[in-house]
């Protein structure tokens, strides 16, 4: 099979994605990538072996070697680059969330349709091992129908890795109930099997706001990037990024098109980081402990009773502890966007989807800063919804 050849825009935090794809003579090869940082372009071109580095987005849109296109950059600048290169008639795989406003995600969402070009979002979460595992359970009925999720988000590295760089700007972000949120807001749809149409949030920024060890404007991180072993207690961090905006913690709850009630917690000043998923249905109710290689499932369905920790089966998480990528979910996702752009079809990524989780999270955000209240999230546009769920065919 010939390769596929890729372009990249972007080699940060997610540039990982990027040496996934890249596999010369087995199906897809990066040739051309676009970083306006000089030292991602130098790590680019010694991790991508033989790939053509520019600072300008344009010459990768524009390059005809390129038929596919990787759009890795900072989220608020996904919807001018994925609609370019829509246009460009290239298909994109634009990493999530899909853009920072419900209106910048509709502009792609429209610009897919207009051009009939391939729109793909990597909501990598949807190849996750354990997101799989209880949606599979619920598909079986083995907790009779969904009425309610609940979902507690531990983010024991948010320091070093939310508050440290452009994620802690609500410019650059709206804020982490829409930048990290998105995730879990796009499970909770999956699983529900519904969309949110109305959400109430309260949140503050307790801890993160008042740690004076800031960077200077402009000046770089000097750890180079996130890390898992920084410092512990959270107060005890340092270089956090000049600005910091946005919520280290956040309640939210949902009421989904379906008639499901959902919550969704997450604090980035725990000591662990995980995701717990509490899954209700009128028969049952499922829970995981561990959202890993090594982790369970557990189901309780037999009866009323007192507590029991065993329950009443129990399910392993499967996946190897050496996988690489969110529990092996990144290999996944560029294998299915790879499939996606040769052949089209239909994915278990939804553009519909990702405009859906950032909706839900923009209403929280919206919410949390406006004294709780709750907001109504905008529906997308029928002709849109239609034209995806067909798989982008007309």
């Amino acid at each position: 099979m010939t390769d596929l050849r890729l372009g990249v825009l972007g080699y940060g935090l997610r540039g990982s994605l990027a040496r996934t794809a890249h596999r010369p003579g087995a199906g897809a090869r990066v040739t051309a990538l676009a970083d306006p940082d000089e030292a991602a372009r130098t790590r680019a071109a010694q991790d991508l072996p033989g790939v053509r580095t520019a600072p300008d987005p344009r010459e990768v849109i524009e390059a005809p070697d390129v038929d596919a296109v990787l759009v890795l950059t900072p989220d608020h600048t996904h919807e001018p680059l994925a609609r370019a290169v829509l246009r460009a008639g290239k298909p994109v795989f634009v990493e999530k969330p899909l853009d920072v406003s419900v209106e910048a995600s509709d502009a792609i969402l429209r610009t897919a349709y207009e051009t009939g070009t391939r729109l793909y979002v990597g909501h990598n979460m949807r190849h996750m091992p354990v997101v799989r595992l209880m949606r599979d359970i619920v598909a079986r009925g083995e907790i009779g129908a969904v009425k309610t999720v609940w979902v507690r988000h531990f983010v024991g590295y948010g320091g070093d890795w939310y508050f440290k760089d452009w994620h802690a700007e609500r410019q650059y972000t709206t804020g982490l109930l829409l930048q990290k949120a998105a995730h879990d807001l796009d499970v909770v749809h999956w699983i529900a099997g519904g969309y949110t149409r109305r959400v109430q949030a309260l949140g503050d920024l307790m801890v993160y706001g008042d740690i004076p060890h800031r960077r200077a404007p402009g000046e770089p991180r000097p750890d180079g990037g996130p890390v898992e072993d920084g410092p512990w207690p959270p107060r005890a961090q340092r270089d956090l990024n000049p600005v910091i905006d946005v919520e280290d913690v956040s309640l939210v709850n949902l009421r989904l098109d379906n008639g499901v009630l959902a919550a969704y917690q997450q604090c980035h000043f725990t000591p662990d980081y995980w995701r717990n998923y509490t899954v209700i249905g009128d028969a049952g109710r499922l829970e995981n402990f561990g959202d890993g290689p090594g982790g369970v499932v557990r189901v309780w369905n037999g009866g009323r009773s007192l507590h029991r920790g065993e329950g009443d089966a129990e399910y392993a998480i499967g996946g190897s502890p050496d996988a690489y990528g969110h529990g092996g979910a990144d290999p996944l996702i560029i294998d299915e966007f790879l499939r996606f752009a040769r052949d089209g079809g239909r994915t278990d990524t939804s553009p519909v989807a990702a405009r859906m989780a950032v909706a839900a999270g923009a209403g929280a955000t919206r919410s949390l800063r406006d004294g709780g209240g709750p907001q109504e999230v905008p529906p997308l546009d029928e002709e849109l919804v239609a034209y995806f769920e067909r798989g982008q065919a007309r």
